[in-house]
């Protein structure tokens, strides 16, 4: 169990702090980025199979610092399958890297799975606590509305929940449900697809909010 959060979701008034920070190492900057989550980082439905991720990579502004993504999009990947994947996915790729840094976006498939949000908050708790402890530098990007109002309510719920859980850490979380959710461009979107996926507009959509939401910060590359 983490320090702050209980089995039945509700918060515990404890601060949390890691036990490792993270630093940017002096001398040229090496940054090993990972992607982890479900179809959506994968980028499912774009028919540029860029997704929002290639298109947040591809508009950073790296300066001087090499930088070196990996989209570890899974479709079908619950907060627990990430929780799971990301240890063993995420290792090889920092390797030789002098930041590791772990973008996290999951949450669809929890709504669809049935997972209580008391879990899914549990599961995402763990990923950034496990993380943070062993300095990787965490960044979450929550979930989007689909045209289905009865889910658009439990997918509100879990991303303030996941909202909660970054702000207790000092992780950047990008609300991308509030935005899009009256949306009239993304919701035409889906409309053309599957009504949870978007295509290349509605992912555009997602890269910008990322960006315009302490992306480069995040990063260190706005200075």
């Amino acid at each position: 169990m983490t320090t702050d959060e209980r089995t039945d979701g509700g918060p515990v008034d404890l601060h949390y702090t890691p036990s490792a920070d993270f630093t940017v190492t002096e001398g040229p900057r090496d940054i090993g980025l990972c992607f982890v989550g479900d179809g959506f980082v994968a980028g499912y439905g774009d028919p540029k199979a860029l997704g929002w991720v290639s298109r947040v990579v591809g508009r950073t502004d790296t300066q001087d610092a090499g930088l070196t993504s990996y989209n570890l999009g899974v479709r079908g990947s619950s907060s627990a399958d990430v929780m799971n994947r990301w240890r063993v996915e995420c290792p090889p790729r920092w390797v030789g890297r002098s930041e590791r840094r772990l973008v996290v976006s999951v949450g669809a498939e929890d709504v669809a799975q049935g997972l209580t949000t008391a879990r899914s908050r549990l599961n995402l708790a763990n990923i950034l606590d496990e993380a943070s402890s062993t300095g990787i530098a965490c960044f979450v990007v929550g979930p989007t509305p689909t045209l289905d109002h009865e889910v658009n309510d439990r997918v509100r719920v879990l991303m303030e929940a996941q909202s909660d859980v970054c702000q207790r850490r000092g992780v950047p979380f990008v609300d991308c449900f509030t935005p899009l959710a009256s949306h009239d461009q993304w919701q035409s979107d889906l409309a053309a697809g599957d009504a949870v996926h978007p295509g290349q507009a509605g992912y555009g959509l997602i890269a910008w909010l990322v960006l315009n939401n302490g992306w480069q910060h995040w990063l260190r590359l706005d200075a």
